[in-house]
């Protein structure tokens, strides 16, 4: 659990960041520097939607969250707006496929 005031406590350990277009980016935090940059390592973008899949309609099953692969991935800190501890008992639970949600608005100042 994050103690300090800082990122430094959070390195090595799976993170979730919002980034101010609205995206959820996952991935495990190896490093970050004074403008708040962040590297994630095995990252993926969770995509949320409320929408049903064309192919599965007939079927009656929703598409869910897609994860996007993205790997090894660097944010810019001027791009972020929450940084969060993941807890990765109680995320690898959830069933991706019947989670649904609207997707963020991007964040406007």
């Amino acid at each position: 659990m994050a103690t300090g005031l800082g990122l430094e406590s959070l390195v090595d350990q799976t993170i979730s960041v919002i980034t101010n277009d609205g995206r959820n980016i996952v991935g495990v935090l190896r490093g970050f520097d004074q403008a708040t940059n962040l590297i994630l390592d095995e990252s993926h973008e969770r995509v949320y939607s409320t929408k049903q899949s064309a192919v599965d309609v007939k079927q009656d099953a929703l598409e869910g969250v897609q994860q996007l692969v993205l790997g090894l991935y660097i944010i810019r800190g001027d791009n972020i707006s929450v940084v969060g501890e993941l807890d990765e008992d109680l995320d690898s639970n959830l069933d991706m496929s019947k989670l649904r949600a609207h997707p963020l608005k991007p964040v406007v100042h």
